[in-house]
């Protein structure tokens, strides 16, 4: 038997790096899992590899209302409501200060911010009692990065959300936690590197001085998503997780 036996997942962003590998791992411990983005052939080889019995694609952008809607009209139909939601799609991108234009900044906040938000708030009649919010958020919004303010900015407003949610849905036993991973081996994050050579040099330097001596892995952070929606973590609540090698810790 799995942990989650008779749950349903949504996982935003659950095409491809950390959403594709947290939408297996959920599906693995008994999870029906519906995975959104905005890319439908990415999406449908996201499917397959989860189980076609398993899963459902709805595609779309979760800064567009609308597409929010069709999602969760797709999980109200299935009729079993909602047991776990990992909010995990995000953009980012290399910006300084001095380069940061008026279209970098409203689409980073309004996929990663105002995103984030109405995933949950459209989820809300859907939540089962008891039910579990997963964020996905960074080390970056920790840490002074240069040239990722916009990225890390709209990261510190997703760890608020949290704590502030937790209390919001505390008295339906709902619980709202945060995983931030850090140097997770994605084709996102290699592409925001920029070419190869340049990804390439980020990831020597990464084995050079993180603890674990490596990039991580989608699978990792993945597991810790896992533990944050079951009920080995039922007295965890409004928390952040670091899932960075201890680039943050030590």
């Amino acid at each position: 038997m799995g942990q989650l036996d008779g749950k349903t997942a949504v996982v935003t962003g659950g095409s491809s790096g950390i959403g594709l590998a947290t939408a297996v791992r959920l599906a693995d411990e008994g999870s029906y899992v519906f995975v959104t983005g905005r890319r439908e052939a990415e999406l449908e080889a996201a499917v397959k590899a989860i189980g076609t019995d398993r899963a459902t694609a709805v595609a779309g952008d979760i800064s567009t209302l609308e597409d929010l809607d069709r999602l969760y009209a797709a999980v109200r139909a299935r009729g079993n409501g909602l047991d776990v939601l990992v909010a995990n799609a995000a953009v980012g991108a290399f910006v300084t200060l001095e380069q940061t234009t008026a279209e970098h900044f409203d689409q980073t906040f309004a996929i990663n911010v105002r995103g984030t938000l109405f995933t949950v708030q459209k989820a809300l009649p859907l939540l089962n009692d008891g039910a579990s919010i997963v964020l996905i958020g960074s080390t970056a919004a920790d840490r002074g990065v240069e040239a990722f303010g916009a990225y890390a900015a709209s990261k510190a407003a997703v760890r608020s959300f949290a704590r502030t949610w937790s209390n919001e849905l505390r008295h339906r036993g709902i619980r709202v936690n945060v995983v931030s991973p850090a140097w997770i081996e994605t084709p996102g994050g290699t592409a925001a590197f920029g070419d190869d050579e340049t990804a390439r040099t980020v990831k020597e330097n990464v084995a050079a001085t993180v603890a674990r001596g490596r990039m991580g892995q989608p699978e990792e952070a993945a597991a810790v998503v896992t533990f944050l929606a079951s009920e080995q973590s039922s007295y965890v609540v409004g928390a952040n997780f670091y899932v960075d090698g201890g680039a943050n810790q030590i």
